[in-house]
């Protein structure tokens, strides 16, 4: 017999909805808010809670992770210094693998049921 362990996440009520798994990202922020990736959890000594590198986006209502917004490597002015640049692009790298970036949703987590509020 298969069990659900039930979480319930503090979702922004502007959060668009969660889309279904192997769809685009749409920046709901399930997934981060259930726990932090790989690149999170290293970053910030944690496995477990949400991610402490989520940024919401009051502008676009939608979350997005503060890692990748930190190590841009196309942020940074021309000036910057050439180890500085590297290393962020292999941060940047590998911070878009640790979360699938541009592969769609990979959470599996159902989102709230059709009854509960602000969702």
């Amino acid at each position: 017999m298969v069990t659900k362990k039930l979480v319930t996440l503090k979702i922004h009520p502007a959060a668009p909805p969660k889309p279904r798994e192997g769809e685009p990202c749409n920046g709901c922020g399930v997934c981060c808010l259930a726990e932090p990736c790989p690149m999170g959890a290293l970053l910030t000594l944690r496995t477990q809670g949400p991610c402490q590198w989520l940024d919401w986006n009051a502008a676009t209502h939608t979350y997005r992770c503060g890692v990748l917004a930190a190590t841009d490597p196309n942020a940074l002015p021309v000036h910057a210094g050439g180890f500085k640049r590297w290393w962020r692009q292999r941060l940047h790298r590998a911070a878009r693998r640790w979360i699938a970036a541009g592969h769609g949703c990979d959470c599996s987590m159902d989102d709230a049921p059709a009854d509960a509020p602000n969702r």
